[in-house]
């Protein structure tokens, strides 16, 4: 039988990866499965990685290896296999990723049908999914786009133009070799060498089809990749976007022809592609960006098809701006989302817009010109709650930094004068859109906050940002949310992905969050694991301060403080009642306390608490209070459901209860990373009859509060913020 397929495996510094990739491929069949063979090719490897692929064809005679006597690339180490091939089909495999179980089989039996078709197909399309570097996964993200299409039985492009909205690299493409052949194209050099292929492959198909089986596995954030790399071979782009043009324009052009229509949409893939690499930071170096962005101007003036028209909306402006080379224009509306009126006037604006008072377009001109100025290497700003005053891991590593790196000058960002007044006594400051706060944001060295500083504010380079989030996440987070509709409504996950990109470290509280969180927030930050900063003062407290805590509260020595503290449910709005408060109190009786806290995000409070009785418990709204370890330290025991604060609560190795009428209800809509009635801090309800009996019991379950402690309060000593400070500012001796 006659080889149906070629797989083709360009092989450069991939020791610790290829042995998997290898048996994927080959011990995924039989040695007596002869209908493929596999051609590798060293490319000049400076590891291991020659030896392996020797070891491996000694035991397999389908496996070849080609080593070449100097470094191709990509690009040339497939050029150089493609004439050994034997195969009908030929499919390009990196080395660093693998197939799953099964696939290699399935795709043989593919193509044994195709082979039986009056016209089989020039390329066939596989599903796929992505692998990230905490073994998280994420399937085909394009696949609703291939999915009941016509690709699923054959057609051509022009058939199914949404085609150019998925991904456009050779790995989940099979061709037919005799129609790459009569292509006449190559595989460019340099990084993007594949589109120089897959684009007149896609183009010139007479059939294209897709198979709806995920067939590869590609590792996502692998160090090295050209996706999180900084080069000025980002550049290469550009020779592949005239190969693909240069194919276009040959008058003996193989395949089908090619309408005006596709033509427009090559174009307006390549801008949208080019546009991206330039605007995802850490891509294109500081000093080639101005160059970066004038080729992206001469590609519109080399290639931009005959009557062509700008897209409508924000991206069209977009264009119009790239095509002119109008760079800083171009920033400004990245920034702002439109084109300020003072654009003009650069860094002469400055005075006259702050004392026209810094209205909206004049802000972004001073602080564009305040961003001229040389960093301040021992500025620090910090920020927490979307500015709503001095709190949690920012707070706490502030109070670190003052003793452990006093050199560095911190100032905090507040939205108004009012909480300005809630800062600590000598704590520095600035309010939002002030040209203090312009100063400040444009200057300063570093960035600590616990949720996203704003995007119009540029991350310059030598700028360092720490990301502390604020709570060990029990719901699912980030882009875990994409599989959660309801959850995620309004999020805009391709703006989460810039501010991801921004974050220079990530400040994790255990174990279990620092694996949701590397896929939850994919980037090339460092991750901290250090544990929270905020519960520095919780592993710390003392009798003294519990005690003082409790008086400042008017908690009685004899009074049992319950607090209840339930959590956010996006779906339902404002605060969800789901506990009858005065009646638990009348449930308690006078021998209790209830501290109530409504989450920040409900700013109205609990409403009217009143109406238990004489003889019941004394409630207590302490929504307002402006710092939450404060209660978790008066209080004697925590009711929540959701909410973060049982992680941060257990710290103190007190009882914990579950209120949670709901989650079969939360964990469909919200998502969660464990079943929390699987692994409880201590007992868990779900009526009043079942919480009121929890409470009143003391402490019901120590053995399920020492098991939540041992897993995720095992960084919890007190050291947290000493360890961040030390890692990320430059510490006094």
């Amino acid at each position: 039988m006659s080889l149906l397929l070629s797989i083709v495996l360009p092989v450069h510094g991939v020791e610790r990866y290829l042995p998997h990739c290898l048996d994927s491929i080959l011990g995924d069949t039989p040695a007596a499965e002869t209908r493929f063979e596999v051609i590798a090719v060293d490319d000049l490897s400076p590891d291991g990685s020659g030896a392996i692929l020797d070891a491996y064809a000694a035991r397999d005679s389908r496996l070849r290896v080609l080593h070449l006597p100097e470094n191709q690339g990509l690009g040339g180490a497939r050029t150089a296999a493609l004439p050994q091939a034997r195969g009908e089909y030929v499919w390009f495999v990196d080395s660093d990723d693998w197939v799953p179980e099964g696939t290699v089989g399935a795709l043989l039996d593919e193509l044994t049908q195709e082979r039986r078709r009056e016209t089989p197909a020039d390329v066939l399309i596989t599903d796929f999914t992505h692998v990230y570097p905490d073994g998280g996964t994420e399937p085909n993200p394009w696949r609703h786009v291939l999915a009941g299409s016509p690709l699923v039985e054959g057609c051509t492009l022009a058939e199914h133009p949404a085609l150019f909205q998925t991904v456009m690299s050779v790995w989940n493409k099979l061709f037919r070799r005799a129609f790459l052949d009569g292509l006449g194209v190559s595989f460019g050099r340099g990084y993007y060498e594949d589109i120089s292929v897959t684009y007149p492959a896609l183009l010139a198909a007479g059939r294209l089809r897709y198979l709806d089986r995920p067939c590869y596995f590609y590792r996502r954030g692998r160090d090295g990749a050209i996706t999180a790399t900084a080069s000025p071979k980002h550049a290469d782009v550009f020779a592949q976007y005239d190969a693909i043009f240069a194919f276009l324009d040959r008058p003996d052009r193989p395949g089908r022809p090619v309408p005006d229509s596709l033509r427009t949409l090559v174009f307006d893939r390549t801008v949208r592609q080019a546009l991206n690499v330039y605007d995802t930071p850490g891509l294109v170096p500081t000093d080639l960006r101005k160059d970066f962005f004038q080729r992206i101007a001469r590609h519109f003036d080399r290639h931009r098809p005959a009557g062509y028209r700008f897209p409508g909306g924000v991206r069209g402006v977009q264009y119009r701006l790239a095509a002119r080379g109008a760079r800083i224009a171009y920033a400004e509306l990245r920034r702002t989302g439109r084109l300020p009126r003072e654009l003009k006037r650069g860094a002469r604006a400055v005075a006259p817009a702050v004392k026209k008072g810094m209205r909206s377009g004049a802000r972004f001109t001073a602080y564009s010109a305040f961003r001229r100025l040389p960093l301040d290497e021992n500025l620090a700003v910090y920020a927490a709650y979307w500015h709503r005053g001095y709190a949690c891991s920012p707070a706490a590593i502030y109070e670190k930094a003052k003793e452990l790196a006093p050199r560095i000058r911190g100032v905090w960002v507040v939205e108004n004068r009012a909480q300005a007044a809630t800062l600590p006594p000598g704590v520095p400051h600035v309010i939002v859109n002030t040209p203090a706060y312009l100063k400040a944001m444009a200057t300063a060295k570093y960035f600590v906050n616990n949720v996203n500083f704003p995007r119009t504010m540029t991350k310059r380079p030598g700028t360092v940002h720490v990301q502390t989030q604020h709570g060990t996440p029990l719901k699912a987070m980030g882009m875990d949310l994409r599989d959660h509709p309801a959850a995620a409504e309004g999020m805009d996950f391709e703006l989460l992905q810039e501010a991801i990109d921004r974050w220079d470290f990530l400040v994790s509280p255990n174990p279990h969050t620092s694996g949701h969180f590397a896929r939850a927030f994919p980037g090339r930050y460092e991750m901290l694991d250090t544990g929270y900063p905020r519960n520095d003062r919780l592993a710390n407290a003392t009798s003294d301060e519990v005690r003082e805590m409790r008086e400042r509260l008017g908690l009685r020595p004899d009074t049992r403080a319950v607090l209840y503290a339930p959590t956010h449910r996006g779906s339902k709005g404002g605060y969800v009642p789901l506990l009858d408060v005065a009646a638990l109190a009348r449930r308690l009786g006078p021998d209790f306390t209830l501290l109530v806290r409504t989450h920040y995000f409900h700013a109205d409070g609990p409403g009217d608490l009143t109406g238990a009785g004489a003889e019941s418990a004394r409630i207590v709204d302490v929504s307002a209070h402006p710092t939450v370890e404060d209660l978790y330290l008066a209080a004697d025991v925590l009711v929540t459901d959701y909410s973060s604060m049982m992680f941060d609560y257990a710290v103190l190795d007190r009882p914990v209860v579950i209120f949670a009428p709901d989650w079969e209800e939360y964990q469909r809509e919200r998502g969660v990373y464990f079943d929390l009635f699987a692994e409880p801090p201590g007992a868990v309800t779900v009526d009043e009859d079942g919480l009121a009996g929890a409470l009143l019991a003391g402490d019901p379950e120590p053995a399920a509060r020492a098991r939540f402690r041992e897993k995720f309060c095992v960084w919890d000593d007190g050291g947290a913020s000493e360890r961040v400070v030390r890692r990320v500012f430059p510490v006094e001796k």
